[in-house]
């Protein structure tokens, strides 16, 4: 795992792996991404932090367009919608299961998987798995250092 200390952006003071990674610097407020949403929806965001969380300490980022969750780098991220969550996970390898809408792969070890979730009960027991592995992947343990 590397453990060498994360660069911080002189602008805005957010944390990274990598030094001078891009990036935009307006951060959001979490208020902001909840306002108007269907209680339904700010409860599966606030499962979904719960569930990262079960793997360790996570930070959670409100930035313009999303809510990031980091460890040494982003490993998920969620945009509340009105009545549903449109969120991703980083994984170190592809995934294929139908709950994914789409998965981008970025390089051999970095493939983000996208899903759609609108009800509280689909926040289940395989979506806390992927929160898990995604978490590691966060952690850069599978970049094998």
């Amino acid at each position: 795992m590397t453990t060498g200390p994360l660069w911080t952006c002189p602008r805005c003071g957010r944390g990274f792996a990598n030094r001078n990674q891009t990036h935009t610097c307006g951060l959001g407020t979490l208020d902001a991404h909840l306002a108007g949403r269907d209680p339904e929806v700010v409860a599966i965001f606030w499962r979904l932090v719960e569930l990262a969380e079960r793997n360790g300490p996570v930070t959670v980022l409100p930035e313009k367009t999303r809510v990031a969750f980091q460890v040494r780098m982003s490993f998920a991220a969620v945009t509340p919608r009105r009545r549903w969550v449109d969120g991703h996970v980083v994984l170190a390898r592809r995934l294929k299961h139908p709950r994914f809408r789409r998965i981008d792969s970025f390089s051999p070890r970095n493939h983000v998987h996208h899903f759609r979730l609108a009800r509280l009960d689909e926040v289940d027991d395989e979506v806390a798995a992927w929160l898990a592995e995604a978490y590691r992947v966060g952690q850069q343990r599978h970049l094998g250092r």
